[in-house]
């Protein structure tokens, strides 16, 4: 799909204009241009709501205030701190990161993509919203609701709509003055439709996947683990009782060693 100069520019002051009366613009990650705050916020954003990451961001930034101090500290007290965030990974990947920016980069987080991507836990999306929220540079990138903005824009009437479909399209109505106020109009804007369209226009995409209940899950189990663990080593009869003999137990903290997210020594299971 090509678009028109005419449909470019319609398409770009309705973005705006929802965007200058209704934005979030005092969200505190929008406020910094700080690489490592900018990293810490994508990364706690993914999968997770932006009232949660409210909260633990500020939380999170008190305890390691920056990527040394982060890279220093030991994964049990990273991961206390990341309690209520789920996914746990992020944070062992958080600290790995700020290990490797320190290491390799002398504590500044770098600003080319092929760097950035060399960092454990950085993927495409990630790279390339740290050098446009950071930077300001125009750089390409799609995530849930910047998706969910174009479909339902320029594909409303068709199923299984793949990313390479979208990507010209971003590109095209990207607006490279001006690109990360755009880009949080955008996400922004995308947030707000499923309130007003009366539904969620990611279905018609082809790498939608449902998420899966939270109750009864595996995160809730894994949650439920390390929450117990943050506190102080528990042998296996200990976890099973807190885990109500959930007959999952043996096989998770068996993937939890392996992500190297907790350790067993001394006949108890603890924080890595």
């Amino acid at each position: 799909m090509k678009l028109t100069s005419r449909q470019i520019g319609r398409f770009q002051a309705q973005i705006w204009a929802f965007y200058e009366p209704s934005g979030r613009h005092n969200l505190p990650w929008r406020r910094t241009r700080n690489p490592y705050r900018v990293l810490l916020s994508e990364v706690m954003l993914q999968q997770t709501q932006v009232s949660r990451v409210l909260v633990k961001y500020k939380e999170f930034l008190k305890r390691f205030p920056t990527v040394v101090t982060l890279s220093n500290a030991p994964l049990s007290d990273v991961l206390r701190v990341w309690q209520g965030m789920g996914y746990n990974r992020r944070a062992r990947y958080l600290r790995s990161g700020a290990q490797k920016i320190v290491h390799d980069y002398n504590g500044r987080v770098p600003k080319t993509e092929k760097e950035l991507l060399e960092i454990p836990g950085i993927g495409h999306y990630t790279a390339n919203a740290i050098l446009t929220f950071a930077h300001n540079e125009p750089r390409v990138f799609i995530e849930t609701n910047i998706r969910r903005v174009f479909i339902h824009h320029f594909f409303e009437s068709k199923d299984n709509v793949t990313d390479n479909e979208i990507i010209p399209l971003v590109e095209a109505t990207l607006d490279t003055k001006n690109p990360r106020q755009w880009y949080y109009a955008l996400m922004d804007y995308g947030a707000h439709l499923p309130k007003v369209i009366r539904k969620n226009s990611n279905t018609q995409s082809k790498h939608y996947t449902k998420q899966s209940k939270f109750s009864g899950s595996l995160r809730q189990l894994r949650g439920k683990i390390i929450r117990e663990l943050s506190s102080s080593p528990r042998t296996l009869h200990k976890l099973k009782q807190t885990c109500d003999n959930d007959p999952r137990i043996i096989d998770t903290l068996e993937v939890l060693k392996k992500e190297e997210l907790i350790v067993y020594e001394k006949r108890t299971y603890q924080l890595a």
